[in-house]
């Protein structure tokens, strides 16, 4: 579904990203873990386009994608909810998801689907985004990129800040997904819900692999986080 091969990204002469190699599944949810400033956010926006990739090569069902410029890789079908949200608060939250529908021409019955999932939006329809709690802008950050009807779905820290109801809340949309065939790429700190919802953990430091492994060995086994993040 969704491969990055050996990619190198860099923010100036400073190099973040070193052969990083990873693939994502459908109806697989891949979490990155690593320490602060391993380089989790860059690859997120390097697969998305907003930065350049020095080399190597992103590609989506054998298409290669990382040469695309970043407004045609949504259409794609890879749907980004990015660390802090980026909302246009200004706007209603039926605008908001208007603008996720229009992105890839998505009709009403995408719309349902959407609000069935957080029906706590529907209740919100006609309030500005502003007004949301913090919550309730994850939720509509995640809706909207669901509008596009996504094959891949990438998350950055979606339950940062939350209270426990929206943490679980979340988690239960993204297993959803996972179970309709969604490839999930997770950008997660809490280690309880990375632990959770993944079904493969990739180790990432200094923007290089480390190991990637089974959810399931790490559940058994947590001196393997402790290793890799200490915690």
């Amino acid at each position: 579904m969704l491969e990055v091969s050996a990619i190198n990204v860099a923010y100036g002469h400073a190099q973040i990203l070193r052969d990083l190699t990873f693939s994502v599944k459908a109806g697989e949810i891949l979490c990155l873990l690593g320490r602060n400033g391993a380089g989790k956010t860059t690859t997120m926006k390097a697969i998305m386009g907003l930065l350049p990739l020095l080399s190597g090569e992103v590609r989506l069902d054998g298409q290669k994608i990382s040469s695309l410029p970043a407004h045609q890789i949504p259409k794609g079908g890879i749907g980004y909810i990015p660390q802090g949200r980026r909302l246009f608060t200004e706007l209603t939250v039926a605008q908001n998801i208007e603008i996720g529908l229009m992105a890839r021409g998505s009709g009403r019955e995408v719309l349902h689907d959407v609000l069935a999932l957080f029906p706590r939006l529907r209740e919100r329809f006609h309030q500005r985004a502003e007004t949301l709690s913090g919550g309730e802008q994850q939720m509509l950050a995640t809706a909207r990129a669901l509008c596009l009807r996504p094959k891949v779905l990438l998350l950055d820290e979606p339950t940062e800040g939350l209270q426990p109801s929206m943490i679980e809340a979340i988690r239960e949309v993204i297993t959803v997904m996972r179970d309709r065939g969604v490839a999930i790429l997770l950008v997660e700190q809490r280690v309880d819900a990375v632990l959770s919802v993944a079904d493969r953990v990739a180790f990432i430091e200094n923007g290089q692999n480390l190991e990637t492994l089974d959810a399931d060995v790490l559940r058994a086994d947590h001196t393997i986080l402790e290793r890799h993040l200490g915690v």
